[in-house]
C-alpha cells in the first residue's frame, strides 16, 4: 500500500515540484520531465535554478528521484552509505533499466569515516571460461560489427553488481539487509511512472528490443513502445528482490536465478553465448589498490585496472598541473587546447597499456610518475593542436610490446555519490554497457553486453593487444568513480556515465571546482568540450568556441554529450549537484 500511495503522490505532486521538474533539463540538454516526489521538491527546484543543494548531515546524488528517495529513507533511519547504496541501486535497476542493474557490473570507491582508509572494489563482469580470442571474429577472422556482437548472449559477462552490493553491505553496513529492498519491491509490484527519458530510449531502440520475447513484452506492450507517464510494474523483478532479501545474492550465482541466466544466454536465438553455471559460481569481487594522484593540494583517488578511469583522470590532471588554468578561465580556446590535448595523450596511453591487471602487467606507477607526466606535458607547450598523438614510454617492470587499439565503452551507465552521517563517503559507477545491454531479459532485469568492451581483435600489426578477450578476464572500462581528499578527509565525491567520455567529464568537473572555484551544480551545468582522438566534441552551449578551436587546428563536431554527473562537495556543509542532462537529483538533510 505504501508504494501505491507513493505512486499516487507522484501523479499529484505539487505545482512547485512540477515546475522544478519541467526545468531540470533545458531543451537540447537531455530528458527531464520525470515526476518528482513531494519530499524532493526543494532539490528539484535547486537543480532547475542552477543552485547546489545544501545539507548538514548526509547527502545522495543519483540518477532518478525514486532512487534518491529510497536511499534517503535508509540514511534518515540511521543506515550507512553502504546500506543506502543497496536501496538506491536496486531502484535504479527498475526505473532506468537501460543504464544499470543486477545484470551489470560496477566499481566502488569507499572512504571510511572511522579509519580514514580508502578501499576500491571491483565488481566488473568477467568473460566465460570458454571464451577465446576469436569470440568477436567472424568465420573469416574479421571483427564483427558492434551490434552483431551485442545482440543476444555472446557479449554477456558474469554480472558483478549483486556480489558488489553484498560485499559493501557486509563490510560497512549497519541496517538489516532484507529491509533495504522494500522500496524497490513495492515499486516493482505496484508500479512506477515511466519517465520521458526511458520512454524516448525505448522508442529509439524498439526494433532491437522486439527481438527477444520477454524484453519485447515488457518494453513494447501490445507491440507499442512504453509511453511516458505509464505506470509500469515488474512482478518478476519484485520476486527476484524478494529472493535477495530472504536468501542474499547466492541464488544469483549458484541457484535458480543463475540457472535461468545460463538458459537465457545459451539459448539466445541467432547469437548464443558461452556463459555457464560454473562461470557464475566462481565469480568474486576483487579489492584493488586505489589509484591516487596529487592535484593542487588534493589527493584524487579512483579505480585502477581494469578501469582506465583512475589512471586516465590522473594523467589528465597531472599533465595540466603545471599550467595556471585558473588564470586562463573556462571561456577561452587556449585552456581547452590544453585540456583537450592532455586528454588525447591520456587516451593514447589508455589504448596501449590499460587492461585487466590480473592478466597483463599494467604500468600504473609509470603512467602516473611525475617525471613521465612532466616529460609528456612538454608536448602541450605549443600554440596549436597536437598532430597525431601516440602513446608514451612509461617506466615498465615488464617490457612488453603491446599493440594499440581504440575500443570505446558505450554510455549506458549510472553513477551514485553519497556521504552519510558517520563520515563515510562513496562513489559507485555501474553499467550494463550499451543502452539496454544485450537486450536479453531474465527475471525482470536486463543482462549486460560488457564483453564488447574487450578489443575485438587480439593483435595489432603482429603485437598482442592488452585488452583482448581471455577466459575469466575483465574488460577494460572507462568508469571513473572518484573521491578527492585533503589531509586524509574527503572533500569531493563524483563520477558520471558517458562511455569513454566519462574520463574527460570527470576531469573537467574537477578542474571546474578546484581551479575555477565552481560549486557542484555550476560545475555539472558547465557545457562539455571533449577531445579523445583529435576531433573536438562540443555541446551547443559552447559552440561560440568552435571558431577558435578550428583556428588552432582542430576538427570540431557540435553534438549532444549525455553525461550524468553527480557531485558532492564537503566543506562547512554539504553541497550537491546533479547533471541537467538527465533526471537525477542531489538531496540531503
Amino acid at each position: 500500500m505504501r508504494a501505491l500511495l507513493l505512486v499516487l503522490a507522484f501523479l499529484a505532486a505539487p505545482l512547485m515540484a512540477q515546475q522544478a521538474t519541467d526545468a531540470i533539463a533545458p531543451e537540447g540538454r537531455g530528458a527531464g520531465g520525470v515526476q518528482v516526489p513531494p519530499s524532493l521538491a526543494a532539490a528539484a527546484q535547486a537543480k532547475a535554478e542552477g543552485r547546489a543543494f545544501e545539507a548538514d548531515n548526509w547527502m545522495i546524488a543519483a540518477a532518478h528521484p525514486l532512487a534518491v528517495e529510497a536511499g534517503a529513507r535508509v540514511l534518515r533511519a540511521g543506515g550507512t552509505a553502504a546500506d543506502a547504496l543497496v536501496a538506491v541501486q536496486v531502484v535504479l535497476g527498475l526505473v532506468e533499466p537501460q543504464s544499470s542493474g543486477l545484470g551489470g557490473g560496477a566499481f566502488l570507491v569507499w572512504h571510511d569515516g572511522a579509519t580514514g582508509e580508502l578501499t576500491t572494489l571491483d565488481g566488473r563482469e568477467t568473460a566465460p571460461l570458454a571464451a577465446t580470442p576469436r569470440l568477436f571474429l567472424d568465420e573469416a577472422g574479421q571483427p564483427l560489427e558492434f551490434f552483431e556482437a551485442v545482440m543476444g548472449g555472446r557479449a554477456v559477462g558474469v554480472p558483478g553488481v549483486p556480489a558488489l552490493l553484498a560485499e559493501a553491505h557486509g563490510r560497512w553496513g549497519r541496517a538489516d539487509w532484507a529491509g533495504l529492498f522494500d522500496d524497490a519491491i513495492g515499486l516493482a509490484g505496484e508500479g512506477f511512472p515511466v519517465s520521458p527519458r526511458l520512454a524516448q530510449l525505448v522508442a529509439r531502440d524498439a526494433a532491437r528490443l522486439a527481438r527477444h520475447p520477454e524484453t519485447r513484452a515488457y518494453f513494447l506492450p501490445r507491440g507499442r513502445p512504453l509511453q511516458a507517464g505509464t505506470v509500469l510494474s515488474n512482478p518478476a523483478y519484485a520476486e527476484t528482490l524478494r529472493i535477495f532479501a530472504r536468501e542474499g545474492v547466492r541464488p544469483f550465482y549458484t541457484g535458480r536465478i543463475a540457472a535461468d541466466i545460463v538458459v537465457r544466454v545459451q539459448g539466445a536465438e541467432g547469437n548464443p553465448g558461452l556463459l555457464t553455471g560454473t562461470d557464475l559460481a566462481i565469480y568474486q569481487v576483487r579489492e584493488r589498490a586505489p589509484v591516487c594522484v596529487p592535484y593542487r593540494g588534493h589527493e584524487v583517488c579512483g579505480m585502477g585496472p581494469p578501469s582506465s578511469g583512475g589512471v586516465g583522470v590522473g594523467q589528465i590532471l597531472g599533465l595540466l598541473e603545471q599550467y595556471d588554468l585558473a588564470a586562463l578561465g573556462s571561456d577561452n580556446s587556449d585552456v581547452w587546447r590544453l585540456i583537450g590535448d592532455a586528454t588525447r595523450l591520456a587516451f593514447a596511453d589508455r589504448g596501449r597499456f590499460i587492461a585487466d591487471s590480473d592478466f597483463v602487467p599494467v604500468p600504473v606507477k609509470g603512467l602516473l610518475a611525475p617525471d613521465y607526466l612532466v616529460a609528456r606535458a612538454v608536448l602541450l607547450q605549443g600554440d596549436d593542436a597536437l598532430p597525431e598523438v601516440t602513446s608514451g614510454t612509461p617506466s615498465f617492470d615488464h617490457a612488453l610490446n603491446w599493440g594499440a587499439e581504440r575500443t570505446l565503452a558505450r554510455p549506458a551507465t549510472s553513477h551514485v555519490s553519497m556521504v552519510d552521517a558517520y563520515g563515510n563517503a562513496l562513489a559507485m559507477t555501474s553499467s550494463i554497457e550499451n543502452g539496454f545491454g544485450s537486450r536479453l531479459m531474465v527475471r525482470g532485469f536486463l543482462l549486460n553486453n560488457q564483453l564488447t568492451d574487450f578489443s575485438f581483435a587480439s593483435h595489432q600489426d603482429g603485437r598482442p593487444i592488452a585488452n583482448s578477450v581471455a577466459p575469466g578476464k575483465r574488460p577494460r572500462s572507462s568508469m571513473a568513480p572518484t573521491i578527492l581528499r585533503r589531509d586524509g578527509a574527503p572533500v569531493m565525491i563524483l563520477g558520471s556515465p558517458g562511455g569513454s567520455r566519462i574520463i574527460p567529464f570527470v576531469a573537467k568537473t574537477i578542474i571546474a571546482m578546484v581551479d575555477w572555484g565552481m560549486d557542484p551544480q555550476t560545475a555539472v551545468d558547465l557545457p562539455h568540450l571533449v577531445n579523445r582522438f583529435g576531433i573536438y566534441d562540443l555541446e551547443e552551449g559552447v559552440s561560440q568556441l568552435a571558431p577558435g578551436l578550428r583556428a588552432l587546428g582542430y576538427e570540431v563536431d557540435i553534438r549532444d554529450l549525455a553525461s550524468g554527473l553527480h557531485v558532492i562537495s564537503i566543506g562547512s556543509h554539504l553541497q550537491g549537484g546533479a547533471d541537467p542532462r538527465r533526471e537525477g537529483l542531489a538531496y540531503g538533510e
